[in-house]
């Protein structure tokens, strides 16, 4: 990351497999190359090679995930081997999956938060690169709640990109340590 926080990185492409998703609608706005590539009615494999093909033709080497409500192939992840990171709102390992700011009340846990990982072939599991912890309030909903892990996920999610860039990183096992 450079002093003022902006990252030393360029967006090469913004892919969703919804047409109607915001962040396409975002990086057009911005003048980035948005596309849609849409899965419907494809197998995950075929869907992913053709996922693959589109981020080679545009040099991607670090695959940034948010919203991408899929599961990636083991052919997609070997494509980019501790190059893809996403974002989830939960302390990972608890609560992956949808719905973990309501998982996370119901549980009546006292602090929740968001998790960055690099993707691995299981839902939620990869190793952890960095968290933010967010306190429970008594009167918080599912959409308080979510709303202070959101304002923690964005900062968290360019700081962990900052790392990957950098390479200031290394991965033991499950561990991602930092150098």
């Amino acid at each position: 990351m450079k002093r003022n926080g902006a990252l030393d990185a360029q967006i090469a492409v913004v892919i969703s497999h919804r047409a109607e998703a915001r962040g396409l609608e975002t990086a057009r706005a911005r003048g980035l190359r948005a596309e849609c590539l849409p899965s419907k009615g494809l197998d995950r494999e075929v869907y992913d090679r053709m996922l693959v093909a589109e981020l080679h033709k545009h040099d991607v080497d670090l695959v940034c995930l948010a919203g991408f409500m899929r599961l990636l192939s083991a052919g997609f992840i070997r494509e980019f081997p501790n190059r893809i990171l996403n974002i989830h709102p939960s302390l990972l390992p608890a609560f992956p999956g949808l719905d973990a700011q309501h998982r996370a009340l119901a549980h009546g846990v006292k602090v929740s938060g968001c998790t960055v990982q690099f993707v691995d072939e299981y839902l939620d599991a990869g190793p952890i690169v960095i968290q933010a912890a967010v306190p429970v309030r008594d009167d918080d909903t599912t959409e308080t709640l979510a709303a202070r892990i959101l304002k923690e996920e964005h900062r968290i999610y360019s700081e962990a990109i900052g790392i990957v860039i950098a390479g200031k990183y290394r991965v033991e096992g499950r561990r991602v340590l930092l150098t």
